[in-house]
C-alpha cells in the first residue's frame, strides 16, 4: 500500500486567479479525511510537549487549519481576519499588497498578555499577512512561538522574512515557482 504525503493531496490550478499564476488548492486536501487528518497530525508534530495559550489563524484557511489544531491541543482558537469582519473592540495592523495595502485584525480581549501563540495557516508566500498577524498578537502583549503552515513557497521568499524576525517556521511542504 502506497502512502500520500500531504503535498499530495493538493490540487494544482494554473492560471488562478491570474494567467502565470500555479494556484496551489488546499480545498482537495481538507476534503479528503486521511489527508486531513495526517496535516493536523504534521502541523502539530514539531510542537509536541510545548505548552501554547492559544492557537491564531489567518483568514480564511487558517480558520479551517487553525480551528482543528486548537482542538487537537485542547487551547481556544483566535482569528485574525480581514477588516471590518469583528463585531467587538479590534486592533489593527495595514501591510503591503503587490498593488495596494490591507488591513487584519483582532478583537483586543481574544489573548491575554503573556501568552503563548501558535499561527497557523495553509500557505505561506510572500509572508506580509503572517507578519501582520505576528505583530497583531505581539501588540497584545504576546508570544508568536511557532508559525506552521501547509504549504511553503520557497520563491516568494516569506519564510526568510518570518525567519528574520526570530519566528520558527514550519511547512509540510514546499512548491517551487509561483
Amino acid at each position: 500500500m502506497t502512502h500520500k504525503s500531504v503535498r499530495d493531496y493538493i490540487r494544482t490550478i494554473v492560471d488562478f486567479p491570474h494567467e502565470g499564476i500555479l494556484f496551489r488548492d488546499v480545498t482537495t486536501l481538507f476534503a479528503d479525511p486521511r489527508g486531513f487528518r495526517i496535516a493536523i497530525d504534521q502541523l502539530l508534530a514539531p510542537y509536541a510537549g510545548m505548552r501554547f495559550d492559544k492557537v491564531a489563524g489567518l483568514e480564511a484557511r487558517g480558520f479551517i487549519l487553525g480551528g482543528a489544531v486548537a482542538h487537537q491541543l485542547s487551547t481556544g482558537f483566535v482569528p485574525i481576519r480581514k477588516k471590518g469582519k469583528l463585531p467587538g473592540r479590534t486592533i489593527s495592523v495595514s501591510y503591503q499588497l503587490e498593488y495596494g495595502e490591507a488591513v487584519v485584525e483582532v478583537h483586543d480581549d481574544a489573548i491575554q498578555a503573556g501568552e503563548k501563540v501558535l499561527l497557523v495557516d495553509d500557505l505561506l508566500a510572500t509572508g506580509g499577512t503572517a507578519e501582520a498577524g505576528i505583530k497583531l498578537i505581539e501588540q497584545l502583549g504576546d508570544q508568536v512561538v511557532g508559525c506552521a503552515f501547509v504549504v511553503d513557497l520557497p520563491d516568494l521568499g516569506g519564510r526568510r522574512r518570518l525567519e528574520a524576525m526570530g519566528m520558527e517556521v514550519h511547512a509540510l511542504c514546499a512548491f517551487e515557482g509561483l
